[in-house]
């Protein structure tokens, strides 16, 4: 009996003996239909590419993720920053009023 690899147990593990993923739109065959391709030219780029790619993706997916919790933090800091040197400003300002006042009070008697 010889049994055909299936998609959750291929035939081989070996990138050149597995057929390629490729789409073929020729009217000899029902679209969707299995083809027993086994083209080995080009197989292990594409294979190892497209599982290179897949194993990457999380990692990308995290990279950019951090990069947006990185550029929140910078915005909530920069934001606190601004909060906080504005209330510095108002109570320099109330301090300058202060001074003006105890010196015009001075100067008065």
């Amino acid at each position: 009996m010889t049994a055909h690899g299936t998609i959750d147990r291929p035939l081989t593990h070996d990138p050149l003996k597995q057929a390629l993923m490729t789409a073929h739109s020729t009217s000899e065959q029902p679209h969707g239909s299995a083809t027993a391709d086994f083209i080995t030219a080009g197989a292990i780029t594409s294979r190892q590419n497209r599982t290179r790619e897949m194993q990457l993706i999380p990692e990308a997916l995290a990279r950019a993720h951090m990069g947006d919790r990185m550029r929140e933090a910078d915005a909530e800091r920069h934001a606190v920053r601004l909060v906080t040197a504005r209330r510095m400003q108002r109570r320099a300002e109330r301090v300058s009023l202060r001074a003006r006042r105890a010196l015009a009070m001075a100067v008065m008697h």
